[in-house]
């Protein structure tokens, strides 16, 4: 893109990068499960150890508790950890690893406004109204802490929307954008484990005697690259229960457990599955909805309808409503905590140039000036969705993060079994498992295979330790220390792993 012509979309990457940096002052840590676990892959990575982890923070990569160190990314997907690699490579040492790693995050950040340009350009938006759409796509709202953090949103949100740009010359019949597409749907895929859905466009493609070459060139280079992938994990033993903790949960605690869920137990709670599933239903469309501020739903829906017969909208709308379908029935606990949310990031950016297209098409008839009314409303409407996001990111990630902070302080020597692994290994470098789902008595066994001899409980803690979180002392732990609800038991000597495996 000619920067000297588009000054103006220059001068507006330049701004959201600066808004980037602010926001770091924020998310000065990576704040929840998910980004602890990418980050401190990404530093083993960085640092000569590949894509391996030292910590155990779910027990699908640990069967019958492997020894440590153990593959990682057996359940999420490698893209968001090889990109902070990528950064602290060269500039770890100056910066620190988490700083480096974010700030490889924010230069892709830098092309998200511009996909979207780009993007509502070729809907058919004038300049104005791409520039608008953004510099909203940029700000964020609800994804502004995302666009900083150490996690997939950044990638998912740039590789979706290239897709949706290069699906539309494929559609035409051209094979180098249906090679293209190919490639990104591979890298979506890397990115995040729906992205492989997207595939589902390519073969439609194929099935097209106008676009047949560039579906069936798409499909077998996005192939080439998930395959690689499954290949490398079906080479270190596929995990068995993989499927089943992902689809057979009848609740989100049990995917930490140390045996997985069976369809046994899936089917004899159909009330809890059902209800499971409808509420997920209702939960994501909401986030689906608030995501574009729900004002941006009735000008996105207008654009897309007079653009039904283009192939990149249409891809759009099917997928939209395949992810949201798959992960509220397929996938509804994981959903609800997280999962469709990073979904979306693939769809925002287009589905904000469909809206900032639908907008203008919306005002044509009035004047000038309130087409201009309308994009400084929804900017700060949206840089104040972004800043309230932010604000609300630091009470729910950077309060817990101190707590722990200081609780880790007071811990003796040794590994650690705890709710968070990924967090309390990244806070205190040193060896965490996961306190299984099961209860006390695998905790136990986790304490007494990896040598650990302190098990922490958080308020926020698996159901099966409630009576000893509110205990002193039991029979395998006595309480050691307690700060701001973080509880330190030490584990008592005469423990003796006597459970039972699956």
């Amino acid at each position: 893109m000619d920067l000297t012509r588009h000054r103006d979309l220059a001068v507006l990457v330049l701004f959201l990068v600066g808004v980037r940096v602010v926001s770091m002052i924020v998310v000065a840590q990576p704040g929840y499960t998910d980004a602890y676990y990418y980050a401190t892959v990404a530093s083993r990575v960085a640092h000569g150890d590949g894509l391996t982890a030292d910590f155990v923070w779910n027990f699908l990569e640990a069967p019958r508790f492997l020894a440590l160190p153990i593959a990682s990314h057996r359940f999420w997907m490698p893209l968001a950890t090889l990109v902070q690699a990528a950064g602290i490579v060269p500039l770890g040492g100056l910066l620190g690893d988490l700083r480096a790693g974010q700030l490889a995050i924010v230069l892709v950040a830098a092309l998200i406004p511009v996909v979207t340009y780009a993007a509502a350009r070729g809907l058919g938006a004038s300049a104005s109204a791409a520039l608008l759409g953004a510099g909203v796509a940029g700000l964020g709202g609800a994804f502004a802490p995302a666009w900083v953090s150490v996690d997939a949103f950044v990638p998912a949100a740039v590789i979706g929307t290239a897709f949706f740009i290069v699906f539309a010359r494929a559609a035409r019949g051209s094979v180098a954008a249906g090679v293209t597409a190919g490639l990104l749907v591979g890298l979506l895929y890397l990115t995040r484990a729906e992205g492989a859905l997207f595939g589902l466009a390519l073969l439609w493609l194929a099935g097209r005697p106008i676009s047949r070459g560039a579906g069936v060139s798409g499909s077998l280079v996005a192939i080439a690259v998930g395959g690689s992938w499954l290949v490398r994990n079906v080479s270190l033993g596929y995990p068995d229960d993989l499927l089943a903790r992902a689809v057979l949960l009848v609740r989100y605690e049990d995917f930490f457990a140390v045996n997985g869920p069976t369809l046994g137990s899936f089917l004899s709670s159909p009330g809890e599955v059902v209800s499971a599933r409808l509420g997920a239903l209702g939960t994501n469309a909401v986030t689906a909805a608030m995501s574009l501020l729900v004002v941006l739903l009735v000008p996105l829906i207008g654009a897309a309808r007079r653009r039904r017969a283009r192939a990149d909208v249409g891809a759009f709308v099917a997928l939209a409503v395949l992810v949201y379908l798959v992960q509220s029935l397929a996938f509804a606990p994981h959903s609800v905590r997280g999962s469709y949310f990073h979904s979306l990031a693939a769809f925002f950016p287009f589905a904000v140039a469909l809206a900032a297209a639908g907008t203008e098409e919306m005002l044509a008839p009035t004047r000038g000036h309130l087409l201009r009314l309308v994009a400084a409303t929804a900017l700060l409407g949206f840089g104040a969705v972004s800043t309230f996001a932010l604000g609300e990111w630091d009470v729910a990630f950077n309060t817990p993060y101190r707590a722990r902070v200081a609780a880790a302080a007071l811990l003796p020597e040794g590994p650690i079994v705890v709710t968070d692994a990924a967090a309390w290994r990244w806070i205190t470098g040193r060896v965490a498992i996961v306190a299984p789902a099961d209860g006390p008595l695998f905790a136990g066994c986790a304490a007494q295979i990896y040598l650990a001899n302190t098990l922490i409980l958080e308020p926020a803690h698996f159901s099966r330790y409630d009576d000893l979180y509110g205990s002193q002392r039991t029979d395998l732990f006595t309480l050691r220390s307690e700060t701001e609800g973080i509880r330190i038991y030490s584990l008592r000597p005469e423990n003796r792993c006597i459970v039972a495996f699956q």
